[in-house]
């Protein structure tokens, strides 16, 4: 059984902008010029640049096309609203933004039921009602492999339905605090760390808690992963939201921005490229105006083909 992803399932946006109601605790989302025209025109031409990009290394993707009403900001990052897992499930999750929560797609979900053997679909919308949120592999960094869940507790991330999903698949969840050098607490889990088969990302100077920060590299190790350590200055360009993906010919990809690579040092460069290939994508105003970069727009498929 594999725990790296062969196909992946990408959103091309109808509508992508700045969304003023997420911004409220995601400190990576910028303004820029332009109209709204102008900054879809781009992000499309991004999106399709991104999606062939893939497709010339032999990575499979799934390209679900956005609907233009209602206006969905943030569909270009499905990863935060659903996940699957290679036990068979389908799982639909709280979302923080009210507006987000539209991103929620039936349709998807029944391309996914038709073309993959889905053993359960669960929904655990409900705590949207509580104002209690875990959103998917943002808020969650899963180790399908070893049955762990890696989390930093957030607005987004709530520790008890964190704690029911990792109990109702049978994980472990590793908990801690991540924070910027405000004190602000990291959002999304998958913008400090990143998890390949044999190594992680991580930026350990973000998790304040030394009994926390110790026990999470411990964890790492003790699962076969080398520990590459990342700065909050190198997390700002989005060096920790990667993701580890294999293609036709079970070759391993890291695919990261061209903002995170060129962030990485020649030496962990060096580190990476003897676990996986590296694979940048020029994603600047995605990037910048949604405040989430390549792990963001990849939600991957660990179901098996009907």
């Amino acid at each position: 059984m594999s725990y790296i992803a062969s196909t992946i399932l990408m959103v091309r946006p109808a509508s992508f902008g700045f969304n003023a109601e997420t911004a409220q605790n995601n400190v990576f989302q910028k303004k820029l010029d332009g109209t709204q025209k102008d900054i879809q025109q781009k992000a499309v031409a991004e999106f399709d640049k991104f999606v062939a990009a893939l497709r010339k290394k032999e990575i499979d993707v799934l390209v679900f096309d956005d609907t233009s009403k209602p206006v969905k900001p943030d569909a270009i990052f499905p990863n935060n609203w659903f996940c699957t897992l290679n036990d068979g499930t389908l799982a639909v999750f709280p979302m923080y933004a009210a507006n987000r929560r539209l991103e929620k797609n039936d349709e998807l979900l029944k391309m996914l039921v038709e073309k993959y053997n889905v053993r359960d679909v669960e929904d655990w919308s409900e705590y949207e009602a509580e104002g209690l949120y875990l959103e998917g592999t943002g808020s969650m960094i899963i180790d399908q492999e070893h049955k762990i869940i890696y989390a930093c507790i957030s607005p987004r991330t709530n520790k008890s339905v964190l704690e029911k999903f990792a109990h109702a698949h049978g994980y472990k969840a590793m908990l801690f605090f991540s924070r910027d050098e405000n004190g602000t607490d990291i959002y999304h889990t998958n913008v400090i760390m990143h998890l390949g088969e044999t190594y992680a990302v991580i930026c350990l100077e973000s998790i304040p808690g030394e009994t926390e920060r110790i026990a999470v590299s411990q964890l790492l190790i003790a699962t076969g992963h080398e520990v590459i350590p990342i700065t909050l200055k190198q997390v700002h360009a989005f060096a920790g939201n990667m993701l580890q993906v294999k293609n036709a010919k079970e070759e391993k990809y890291t695919i990261l921005s061209k903002s995170a690579y060129n962030a990485l040092t020649k030496e962990q460069k060096e580190i990476l490229q003897t676990h996986s290939n590296l694979l940048p994508m020029d994603i600047t105003t995605i990037e910048t105006i949604g405040g989430g970069s390549t792990r963001c727009m990849m939600a991957e498929v660990f179901l098996d083909k009907k």
